[in-house]
């Protein structure tokens, strides 16, 4: 039997090999053309957006230079939208929102990679805001880090050919392997964020130490058992790339820690 190349260890695969096609059982795009979206931050900063069409978004933060990119959007749940918005004029970043028109609530999501890289420290950094929905009466509890998702393993199918399972570890790290796709018998533990949005919705990032690129994803652990992602890093040329993702979630089962807990 020939030996199966993606068993090797020592060929670790770059960004754009594992994410082809990543996005194949991905929930469908939203349109929000004619939409405006006014966003309050944490902290006192504004996000305003204009969806001129079905790719194409004017935004503005505190009422500074506006700047037009694509975006795409995705309605998670009805009242739920996940919008990814590249920063071509910035090249190395992107913006990621999340927010409810039921609720009110908002979470943003800044993932910018560094100019250099750095011994044991993710290349591509992510930062985090809570806010509010302008004209949306608010209600809920607000979004933010949550240890729910903690000692739980799930199974994801982004793709007939992509598989991953991951062990969400502390507060801090969660470990994944891959187990059916061009990463096959590779896996790692690497930095992650959770947050709480709402009821059965955790937004999950990850930042990996042995390749730069980072993710963000809305998981929806109620009924539906789908996840929406969003990959930023540098291919195997070293050009930026933006990659859209998704898929389904099969859960395999959680532990519970006794007395002592993870970090």
């Amino acid at each position: 039997m020939t030996p199966d190349p993606r068993l090797d260890q020592d060929e670790w695969r770059t960004y754009d090999e594992f994410a082809a096609g990543i996005d194949t059982y991905r929930l469908p795009a939203e349109d929000l053309t004619g939409r405006r979206l006014r966003l309050t931050l944490d902290g006192g900063g504004r996000l305003d957006l204009r969806f001129h069409d079905a790719e194409t978004v004017e935004w503005e933060r505190d009422a500074g230079p506006g700047s037009r990119d694509p975006y795409d959007a995705v309605a998670v749940r009805p009242d739920v939208h996940f919008v990814n918005v590249p920063l071509p004029a910035r090249r190395r970043e992107a913006l990621t929102l999340v927010w409810s028109g039921q609720t009110g609530r908002a979470v943003a999501v800044h993932s910018a990679i560094a100019a250099h890289p750095e011994p044991d420290v993710p290349q591509v950094g992510q930062r985090f805001c809570a806010g509010t929905v302008d004209g949306v009466a608010v209600s809920g509890p607000e979004p933010g880090p949550s240890r729910d998702l903690i000692g739980r393993r799930n199974v994801y199918r982004y793709s007939p050919s992509h598989l991953y399972e991951h062990v969400y570890l502390s507060g801090q790290r969660y470990a994944w392997q891959c187990l059916q796709g061009v990463q096959r018998g590779h896996g790692d533990v690497d930095l992650s964020t959770v947050w709480r949005f709402d009821g059965g919705l955790y937004l999950f990032c990850f930042r990996e130490f042995k390749i730069p690129v980072a993710s963000v994803w809305l998981h929806d652990l109620g009924y539906q058992l789908m996840t929406t992602g969003i990959f930023l890093g540098l291919d195997g040329t070293g050009e930026v790339a933006h990659s859209r993702a998704g898929g389904y979630i099969y859960p395999l089962g959680s532990v519970t820690y006794p007395d002592i807990q993870p970090v």
